[in-house]
């Protein structure tokens, strides 16, 4: 599995538990579904991911976008 995809599971599997948590246990991880979002888009625009950077450092190879 490359970087990018990892980065896209954990993105996605964050959203999931974020919803879960929110659906559960309170209204107000409604935060944390906030910051991943903003995380996302912050990524996106200045192409720094601290995710990335995580992944890459358990030695998953790099794939396309984040070099």
């Amino acid at each position: 599995m490359t970087l990018d995809r990892s980065v896209m599971l954990f993105a996605g599997a964050m959203v999931l538990l974020s919803v879960a948590l929110i659906a559960f246990v309170s209204p107000l991880f409604i935060w944390f579904t906030v910051f991943i979002g903003l995380n996302l888009m912050q990524s996106a625009i200045t192409g720094f991911c601290p995710a990335a950077s995580v992944f890459r450092k358990l030695g998953i190879k790099a794939g396309c976008a984040f070099n």
